[in-house]
Formats: C-alpha cells, sequence, structure tokens
C-alpha cells in the first residue's frame, strides 16, 4: 500500500477531501500541524471553509502529470495533500524511510511500484454472493 499510493504523482482531488486538514484536522478549527503553512495558505486560496466542493488541486504540485517520484519529494517537506498521504512520512519510522528511498531515487521507486503494480493485479476479487461492487467505495452498500 505504501508503494502504490505513489500512484497519487498524478492526478487531482477536490476540496472536499482535504477540506479537513485546512481548517479543523484535530477538531480544534487548526490546520493539520504537519502541512506546510505557505501551502496550506495556497490551498485555503481556492478551497474556502464552504463551498467550492468541486475544486480540483494536483495530487503532486510539481508535477501533476508526470509519472515521477515528486509525490514523494512534496511528502518529505510536508506538501502532501491528502492526510492518508502525509501520514505515510509521519506515523511510522518505517513509512518514513520508504518516502525517503523514493524521494531520493527514482529507480528504486518505478522498480517496487511496478511489482506492487503486478502483485495487485494477482488478486482476485470476491464474486457473486461473496463480495460486491460498492456504489460509493468509501460505504458498504446498504442491503
Amino acid at each position: 500500500m505504501k508503494t502504490t499510493a505513489g500512484a497519487h504523482t498524478i492526478g487531482f482531488s477536490r476540496c472536499t477531501s482535504f477540506r479537513q486538514r485546512l481548517y479543523n484536522q484535530s477538531g480544534n478549527g487548526l490546520a493539520d500541524s504537519t502541512l506546510d503553512e505557505s501551502y496550506a495558505m495556497q490551498l485555503r486560496w481556492g478551497c474556502p471553509r464552504s463551498g467550492s466542493d468541486d475544486n480540483l488541486f494536483p495530487l503532486d504540485y510539481v508535477s501533476p502529470a508526470q509519472f515521477d517520484n515528486y509525490y514523494y519529494k512534496n511528502i518529505l517537506v510536508g506538501k502532501g495533500l491528502l492526510n492518508s498521504d502525509q501520514i505515510l512520512f509521519t506515523k511510522s519510522a518505517t513509512t518514513r524511510q520508504l518516502v525517503e528511498l523514493y524521494a531520493a531515487n527514482i529507480g528504486i521507486f518505478y522498480d517496487h511500484f511496478a511489482k506492487s503494480m503486478i502483485k495487485m493485479g494477482n488478486i482476485t476479487p470476491l464474486t457473486g454472493l461473496e463480495g460486491e461492487v460498492r456504489t460509493n467505495c468509501r460505504r458498504i452498500n446498504s442491503s
């Protein structure tokens, strides 16, 4: 999962997915303390406390259209857009080491990413009554 998160080097996220980090991360009305202050100010400009839910921001603000290791370099300096991105660096020493490795060595990132995609592609999905296709990926379908 840590390596596949590198797919966030391409793509965008809506304000609704990261607004809490800007305004009330810990329930104290403040921004996430791991978020770079100048980056947070930029994000607040286009993602106010309310409204503008559909405004899009690049997951990798340096090179949003290139598959590279800037996603990890951004995390190193507190500029991971999503909480799940930044937590890779702040939550454990193991994931921090991977972030540092991938930020420093694009070849290792490419190698590990390719292997993780192959591994994920070999997962056999649950079918029939054993599984479900969710209408909203964040919630189990209601009966």
